[in-house]
């Protein structure tokens, strides 16, 4: 296949995209929505073409796009994946995205890989291996990258720092960005006991490059209240709370809407964008 003609990346602007899923990329095609950016999963792109690059690189010509991944497993006691590394930045210097992200997580050992992103200890051994991880990818992509944190349902007894503070350690010293979503940070408060506030307030704001907003389960009846991150409905009123108190605090930032499973029609995730626009006037109107 010829390689696509270049493109200048597009920065991706101090406003609310949306993540692209498969199931909505015809209607997007065909109608153009003024949408500020666009996201896609990483590895739904390793192909060397088909109807889903084809869609991608006709949508980047008009869009801004970065890139989320979701399979590196950047924090596993194992070396991290060649063949994924290779993959990743042959795809990085194909597509030119504005952004690249990643997770703190881990999800792949021992020659096995599991369809979650699994939760570290929040330790100094841990935070030493994700700045290794880290510097690793930014030396291979030769950029700087955004990780984010995981929603998760239990957490280590020998943990020695907070959630925050690691994340705050690992953009320090590896020189990374942060993709702090607000969703899960909402989600560990509630199923680990912590303030949501007192998270937000332990993140540095200049490490922060974008945000991230979706919908979580409830689940009852299991000896307390548990939420699981299901990306498969609107934005709870908790978290838009959250998100407000979150742009107070860190300033303006670039936001995506995520909704993987029970996609709606593209119409609610738009709507979904302008509630997220209407945060973020809020905070424009206050600087001025």
């Amino acid at each position: 296949m010829p390689p696509s003609r270049p493109v200048r990346a597009q920065p991706i602007p101090t406003s609310v995209g949306i993540g692209l899923r498969p199931a909505h990329v015809a209607h997007v095609l065909h109608h153009r929505p003024a949408v500020p950016f666009f996201e896609l999963h990483s590895e739904n792109l390793f192909c060397a073409g088909g109807v889903l690059w084809d869609a991608f690189d006709a949508l980047r010509r008009d869009y801004p796009v970065s890139l989320h991944g979701v399979g590196l497993s950047l924090g596993s006691a194992e070396p991290l994946d060649p063949a994924h590394l290779a993959a990743l930045r042959a795809l990085v210097q194909r597509a030119e995205p504005a952004l690249v992200s990643e997770h703190v997580c881990w999800g792949a050992i021992g020659g096995r890989h599991y369809n979650d992103l699994l939760p570290l200890p929040y330790t100094e051994e841990a935070l030493e291996l994700m700045v290794a991880r880290v510097g690793q990818l930014q030396e291979t992509l030769g950029r700087r990258v955004l990780v984010e944190n995981v929603s998760s349902y239990i957490h280590f007894s020998h943990s020695t720092l907070s959630e925050w503070e690691f994340l705050a350690a690992l953009a320090a010293r590896s020189g990374c960005g942060l993709l702090l979503d607000v969703n899960n940070v909402y989600v560990n408060s509630v199923n680990h006991g912590f303030d949501a506030q007192r998270f937000i307030d332990g993140i540095p704001a200049a490490a922060v490059g974008e945000l991230h907003l979706a919908g979580f389960t409830r689940k009852q009846g299991l000896g307390g209240e548990l939420l699981i991150d299901s990306h498969d409905q609107r934005v709870d009123a908790a978290v838009w709370a959250l998100y407000g108190y979150t742009l107070a605090r860190l300033g303006a930032k670039p936001t995506l809407i995520e909704w993987d499973q029970h996609l709606p029609d593209f119409a609610a995730l738009e709507d979904e964008a302008r509630l997220a626009t209407e945060h973020l006037d809020v905070v424009a109107a206050l600087a001025a």
